[in-house]
């Protein structure tokens, strides 16, 4: 057996891969973060073991206690699904896992997901890329290390030109704001944040980039920046105002 890093998709479970689906139905355990939907935990077997690993407000599971808990489950021999929200690779510490588990010799496979980063954008009706208006996009995380600063260079990011769609920068939504209107960033660029993307009760909050840091947003939620947020393929192009 082996140990599977499955990405379980932006949400809704009708977008896991046909190999994740029948990963998790023939799993003996399940070690899940927060982000996955429990209907997509349903599919498992009765029988198997579910593991909540996920990093809470309150309740944050350390790393290495995670890859500690992989190796241990790999070494018993049993067929361990390590599920995540979106793609194991994209924020989602999946590297790390992987690392310890071929530091102990543990043999295991990797299953991308649809990752929230272009799952949520399309679910809201926007394309992070179009033609004549954004020849591309960059994932950026808004998260900052405990105690210290953040290492993305906003400033020069503001010059790029592309779409940027930051994840988990809801908390300072308002800081990453100010350092992309200083590094030139026009403060009326589109601005939508998508929350709990693909889901039933997805939730978009449209404003302008000047407006973000006060927009009523909250997590986890998918921030989306320029000019294709101004776009809401279900509809109309949709206003700069802040939405619900």
């Amino acid at each position: 057996m082996t140990v599977s890093l499955v990405g379980a998709g932006p949400g809704d479970p009708e977008l896991l891969t046909v190999r994740a689906s029948r990963l998790i139905a023939s799993a003996d355990v399940i070690v899940h973060d927060a982000l996955v939907d429990a209907s997509i935990l349903d599919l498992a077997p009765r029988s198997a073991e579910i593991i909540d690993v996920g990093k809470r407000p309150g309740r944050a599971v350390p790393q290495e206690m995670i890859n500690a808990l992989l190796v241990h489950l790999g070494h018993q021999g049993r067929h361990v699904v390590r599920l995540k929200g979106g793609d194991p690779y994209v924020f989602g510490r999946g590297g790390e896992e992987a690392l310890a588990l071929c530091d102990a010799g543990i043999p295991f496979s990797v299953v991308p997901g649809v990752t929230s980063a272009v799952g949520a954008p399309a679910a809201a009706g926007i394309p992070v890329t179009h033609r004549g208006v954004s020849v591309g996009f960059t994932v950026v995380t808004g998260h900052r290390e405990r105690g210290g600063a953040s290492s993305i260079d906003w400033e020069s990011l503001a010059k790029v030109g592309t779409t940027i769609v930051v994840l988990m920068g809801v908390a300072e939504r308002g800081v990453i704001a100010a350092r992309l209107m200083r590094g030139g960033l026009d403060p009326a660029t589109p601005v939508a944040a998508i929350r709990f993307g693909t889901r039933q009760d997805q939730e978009v909050v449209r404003c302008d980039l000047a407006g973000l840091g006060a927009a009523s947003i909250d997590s986890p939620a998918t921030i989306v920046i320029g000019a294709v947020a101004a776009f809401d393929l279900g509809g109309l192009l949709a206003t700069t105002e802040t939405i619900r």
